[in-house]
């Protein structure tokens, strides 16, 4: 299969899919396990947590190393981890400490399918191509993430959730399976200039445009992250203090199931619109719509569970509303030759975003002192700064920096079409 074409980023789109459908089985299933080998809270949330941090430490790495190596190379080991690691987690785990091995391998195996699958999609394409193709990556990657609760529940109710890692298990080893058939083994052409070590990202510092899609890419997942983590438990103190659910509706986990579903067509739909109108522009408002409703939303925990569930679902799109747009625009700031560095700083920073934001939440509600209407208040309002330092630093070293030059192919796609000879002979 010949890669840019649609079957190749199909397949690629795929095999991330089943990659990454065991991506929140752990906390889908977290109650059996914390029952079952008497975990504290603080123990339960290492196991949520290394995932991440594993994946922060590793993703620098395994991402530079596709600026030498083909990404199909690295991408077959990611998702050869990420299927060793939930098939060891059905067979193996006996308690924290072997539970917290299996996860860390988990977050190094992600990254290394996460992004270099999407540099396997991203460098065959350029311009309009590749960005639409970025986009349904991240498509692809959030409706599985999303569906992995919906498929770790049901497998555990019908064969119990050693089952269910089984299931997710195979799957990341069929996503291996798609990438050793369709993803090319060609090296990338190498780097301008002289030879750069491994680790060395003094050049994509150097890229002020690419900072700033990092900056944005940084504070938009420290958003997102603080949400999921949180919003279940939010909408169920809403509905305790705010005069009750009506009864047709359903329960927060499947509200905000829903609402990460709906995400992703607001992402796709926030992508088309950027190159439309401008990335910078749909950026912008979108991400100071989404700190003004953080600002709003944890005072309705109490007051109305409707507002409140009104609140989160509109914060949530305005967060999803810029996610394609913002790694997009990283990967078309890419220096030459540098994608691979660019990229992985791009997730490495986005992800350490991702651990700190949940953090936060929970540490403003501590301080706060409860569950009441000024704790989350607090909570969900100290993430709107975070959100516009963010946006502040996204504008500020966009309009500073240069774009790095175009390949032939991605100047062509940039550059505007041409006016009809009639148009070009009038004065």
């Amino acid at each position: 299969m010949r890669p840019g074409t649609r079957g190749y980023v199909a397949a690629i789109v795929a095999a991330q899919a089943l990659v990454q459908i065991g991506a929140f089985t752990l906390p889908a299933l977290l109650p059996h396990y914390m029952a079952a080998w008497s975990l504290s809270a603080t123990e339960a949330g290492w196991l949520i947590g290394i995932f991440f941090a594993a994946y922060v430490a590793a993703v620098p790495v395994l991402m530079a190393l596709t600026d030498r190596l083909p990404a199909r190379s690295i991408y077959l080991i990611g998702s050869g981890l990420t299927a060793l690691s939930h098939l060891g987690f059905a067979v193996l785990a006996e308690g924290f400490w072997s539970a917290l091995a299996l996860r860390a391998l988990a977050g190094i195996g992600w990254a290394g399918a996460y992004m270099p699958g999407l540099k396997a999609i991203a460098d065959p394409l350029s311009g309009n191509a590749q960005s639409r193709a970025v986009s349904l990556h991240a498509a692809g990657v959030g409706i599985s993430g999303a569906c992995s609760f919906l498929v770790a529940g049901v497998v555990d109710a019908l064969a119990g959730p050693e089952a269910a890692f089984l299931v997710v298990g195979m799957a990341a080893a069929l996503g291996f399976g798609i990438a050793l058939a369709v993803m090319p083994g060609t090296r990338p052409a190498p780097a301008e200039g002289p030879r750069r070590a491994l680790l060395d990202f003094r050049p994509v510092f150097r890229n002020r445009r690419a900072l700033a899609w990092i900056a944005g890419y940084t504070v938009h997942t420290w958003e997102m992250a603080a949400l999921r983590a949180w919003a279940v438990t939010f909408l169920a103190v809403a509905a305790a203090g705010g005069g009750g659910v009506p009864g047709w509706m359903p329960d927060p986990t499947a509200l905000f199931t829903l609402a990460g579903l709906l995400g992703i067509l607001v992402s796709l739909a926030g992508n088309e619109a950027a190159q439309r109108r401008g990335r910078q522009r749909v950026v912008t408002w979108a991400m100071a719509s989404a700190a003004a409703l953080s600002l709003a939303t944890g005072w309705m925990a109490g007051v109305s569970f409707t507002l409140a569930l009104v609140l989160v679902l509109a914060w949530n799109a305005a967060i999803y509303l810029d996610s394609a747009a913002l790694t997009a625009g990283t990967v078309q700031a890419a220096g030459p030759g540098l994608r691979g560095a660019t990229m992985g700083l791009h997730s490495m920073a986005g992800y350490a975003g991702g651990f700190v934001g949940p953090l936060g939440v929970g540490l403003a509600l501590d301080l706060a002192g409860g569950d009441g209407a000024l704790g989350w208040g607090l909570a969900f309002g100290h993430l709107a700064p975070v959100t516009l330092l963010g946006l502040f630093v996204l504008r500020r070293l966009g309009r500073e920096g240069a774009a790095p030059p175009l390949s032939a192919p991605e100047a062509a796609a940039e550059a505007p079409p041409p006016r009809p000879a009639a148009a070009r002979g009038k004065r």
